[in-house]
């Protein structure tokens, strides 16, 4: 799979817990991860594993993670693969977003926060009966100049079938060291099945597409929150024309890192809040730089593949009076996810807090509706909002 899904953003240094005679190393780190039923993508998607709430209190992640560790510690004494046993801790757990990755699928995965990887450009979810689904693809990508669209079911790899497997290990599969490597994909869609060989490319998630619409305004595309996507978004603002409109589309972003969507807003508001979030029990709080652009107009276009740090933003600019928020109700990921490093090099990332905007609403779960709710033709409704709009009082 290929393209941004899935993301974090580490926000303090590095800390050691001890239970029992296992030493962990956890990484206290915030990551804002979302996702359709379990969406990933080569580069990272934000999915997980069922669509359904998780009923389980956020203070038991801290056991959780210790049990995963243990688990592992002991399977590795047997001869056993740690990475499985704390899977199993983790499904134990409860932890909708919980999820483990070998270290090289980790590797993968920071090294996709820096906007480049190998892969066929294609994003992928798993739906609640286990089945892949292909969620995005990528403009150019391999996999769209096959013809692969959204909605197609991925049914094998090289052979091997993905149904009901982790999404991270689907991930493992279509990704590859080099460019130009063969992989095969088995594909259905409606009662049309078949087999695809495409070779894998180096490619960018290019996650931020400045439009100068026809009216005079200006769209910025943001596709997901990757390193350096926050200052693009501040730059794009600066150098629209004066007096111009923004149209900030967040459609399908399934979020990433929390910083780059602090810095976003900081170029749309004057600092302030952007949003507030728990750790085990502490309150915490997001602010945005000082002197941004509040004199545009600004209208932000959403979806249900609005997710996370994407849903982060548009509660920020909502409720702080910023932007009119125009389409669908957003996907409803609020929750925050710490990486614990676990004996045997593997991560298991757990949840163990939840983001709420600035005037106290809680996403998880819930989403963000927007101030005009509009299903088909949304961008054309958008234009019209904002062209209606004056320069912010």
């Amino acid at each position: 799979m290929s393209g941004p899904d899935r993301f974090c953003d580490r926000l303090s240094r590095p800390r050691r817990i001890r239970r029992g005679a296992t030493l962990t190393l956890v990484f206290a780190s915030v990551l804002a991860t979302g996702a359709a039923t379990g969406s990933w993508s080569e580069v990272a998607d934000e999915g997980r594993k069922s669509p359904a709430p998780s009923t389980r209190s956020v203070a038991a992640s801290g056991d959780a993670a210790d049990e995963a560790a243990d688990a592992a510690a002991e399977a590795m004494a047997d001869g056993k693969s740690g990475k499985k046993a704390a899977e199993d801790a983790v499904s134990r757990s409860g932890d909708r977003w919980g999820s483990v990755y070998s270290p090289g699928e980790y590797q993968e995965f920071e090294q996709a926060l820096d906007g480049a990887y190998t892969g066929v450009g294609l994003w992928a979810r798993r739906a609640a009966d286990g089945r892949i689904e292909v969620s995005r693809v990528q403009r150019g990508g391999p996999a769209e100049q096959a013809g692969i669209r959204e909605g197609d079911q991925l049914r094998s790899i090289d052979g091997k079938r993905v149904a009901g497997l982790p999404v991270t290990e689907v991930v493992s599969l279509l990704r590859g060291a080099r460019a130009g490597t063969p992989v095969e994909l088995g594909l259905e869609r409606g009662t049309r099945a078949w087999s695809e060989t495409l070779h894998r490319a180096r490619l960018s998630t290019d996650s931020v597409t400045v439009t100068q619409l026809a009216g005079g305004a200006v769209m910025i595309k943001v596709e997901s929150f990757t390193k350096g996507t926050g200052e693009r978004v501040r730059s794009a603002v600066r150098d629209a024309p004066k007096g111009a409109g923004i149209l900030l589309d967040l459609r399908g972003n399934s979020g990433g890192l929390v910083s780059e969507a602090v810095t976003a807003a900081s170029g749309l508001v004057d600092g302030g809040l952007v949003a507030t979030y728990d750790v085990r029990g502490r309150q915490k709080a997001l602010h945005a730089e000082r002197g941004g652009d509040t004199t545009r107009p600004v209208v932000a276009l959403v979806d249900g593949g609005t997710m996370s740090a994407a849903e982060l933003l548009t509660g920020a600019l909502q409720d702080r009076g910023r932007a009119v928020v125009v389409g669908s109700k957003t996907f409803g990921k609020g929750s925050v996810q710490m990486p614990s490093r676990l004996p045997d090099g593997s991560v298991a990332e757990l949840t163990v807090g939840h983001y709420r905007t600035p005037s106290g609403q809680a996403v998880d779960g819930r989403g963000i509706t927007p101030d005009l709710e509009v299903e088909d033709g949304a961008e054309t409704r958008a234009e019209t909002v904002l062209t209606g709009l004056g320069p912010p009082s």
